[in-house]
């Protein structure tokens, strides 16, 4: 009975990492003609958003919520630095109002 042998190979890897589209590629290169993927804080607003009604349906173990509360606050701290005060309807209506006078 012949024995098979594996070869290890001895070249050094790249990093690979894996998108959801398609199959690994190499660290700093883009496949041609695909669109760039840029997060907005739209999209950091609806993580934060993800991350509640997840934890709220008990998505999480207990030994987990500790580290998910924290990356939670953290997101909402750096939405708050970031994010233009809202503006509420009621006080701007009020100051248009008193400049019409």
């Amino acid at each position: 009975m012949a024995t098979k042998t594996k070869k290890a190979s001895k070249s050094k890897a790249t990093p690979q990492t894996a998108t959801a589209n398609g199959p690994a590629q190499t660290q700093g290169t883009a496949p041609a003609g695909a669109p760039q993927s840029d997060l907005s804080i739209g999209d950091l607003k609806n993580l934060a958003t993800v991350i509640d009604v997840a934890s709220t349906r008990g998505a999480f173990r207990a030994n987990e919520m500790a580290m998910v509360g924290m990356v939670y606050n953290k997101l909402q701290s750096f939405l708050a630095k970031v994010s233009p005060p809202e503006k509420k309807e009621d006080d701007t209506k009020k100051s248009d109002e008193k400049k019409g006078e």
